[in-house]
């Protein structure tokens, strides 16, 4: 009995991928490197933009929270993930079920805040290069960070109780290795619909609305580029997009595919399912440090740099 005096399992199962739990142990070798990869490379980032002086400009101060929301995400899951797939050691407690999911949630949408910003640092870096030095300022930057991480808390802060109000007694076998709202409030024996409306509310005035913003900022880029006379001048400043625009791609293209297969595709092996949100939660955080070290050519020189140091 709790809150709202509902009747609640004391335990959730976790399960890996449905169909191929012979395989789980197999899969847990890759995971393990897609977590050191994730964990490893962002703290690389991190050290990276803290100790070389010409990396203390608006774009890295962005990445740098990006790294941080990655590193939280992979915090988030790795617990459930490696005890299912390498001990098989299924069970999580209600009350952490639902700590987690909130976590997962929030730092999902935080990672969607800090995207749009960086975008609005690149229309700024772009279509107003004389006033990027006054509108992104330390001040700024810190309170846009403040921003974004206080959207995601407060706007998923009802979460836990619309899962608490809900009485659990068709199962409590969870569809993935970690907590999911969606998947929890399907165990209900009773009306979710208050958790689907809030959901998309969530969804769209968020996610949605984020998402929206970047592809405007991205519109008012091009038009500022394409005013650019010289062609080399438009190259170079495309350029300098290209790591922002692949990490969009990374977060939103599997988000968007989750989506469509929860909404429609109910003939869809449950697998297929599990495996595209598994992709949208472990992929960003290991592809982000590798996109924005290879395709930007400052933090590559600082990575380069902080290593031969550390050699000597």
């Amino acid at each position: 009995m709790g809150l709202f005096n509902v009747t609640h399992p004391a335990f959730f199962l976790l399960t890996g991928i449905p169909g191929l739990e012979n395989a789980q142990l197999w899969l847990a070798g890759p995971l393990c490197v897609m977590y050191a990869v994730a964990l490893g490379g962002n703290m690389v980032i991190l050290q990276a933009v803290r100790a070389e002086p010409s990396l203390h400009q608006p774009m890295c101060y962005f990445l740098s929270m990006l790294s941080l929301s990655d590193m939280a995400m992979s915090m988030a899951t790795l617990p459930t993930v490696l005890r299912t797939f390498c001990l098989n050691a299924r069970t999580i407690g209600f009350h952490a079920c639902l700590i987690q999911m909130f976590l997962i949630h929030s730092f999902s949408m935080m990672e969607s805040g800090i995207l749009l910003a960086m975008s609005f640092d690149r229309y700024v870096a772009i279509c107003d290069p004389l006033r990027y030095a006054t509108v992104l300022t330390n001040e700024v930057i810190a309170g846009m960070g403040l921003a974004v991480t206080a959207r995601s808390f407060i706007t998923l802060f009802p979460l836990p109780f619309l899962i608490q109000r809900l009485p659990i007694c068709r199962s409590n076998v969870l569809s993935h290795s970690y907590c999911l709202h969606p998947d929890m409030m399907k165990l209900a024996c009773a009306d979710i619909t208050i958790n689907i409306v809030y959901g998309l509310f969530v969804l769209i005035s968020t996610f949605g609305m984020d998402l929206l913003f970047i592809f405007l900022s991205y519109v008012l880029i091009l038009r500022s580029v394409m005013a650019i006379a010289s062609h080399e001048e438009r190259l170079k400043a495309l350029n300098t997009c290209v790591s922002h625009i692949l990490a969009v791609l990374a977060f939103y293209v599997p988000m968007i595919g989750v989506s469509m297969v929860h909404r429609f595709g109910k003939n869809v092996p449950g697998f297929i399912h599990v495996l595209l949100s598994n992709i949208y939660l472990f992929v960003p955080p290991v592809l982000n440090p590798l996109i924005y070290s290879a395709k930007t050519k400052e933090i590559r020189r600082a990575i380069v740099h902080m290593f031969h140091h550390i050699k000597m």
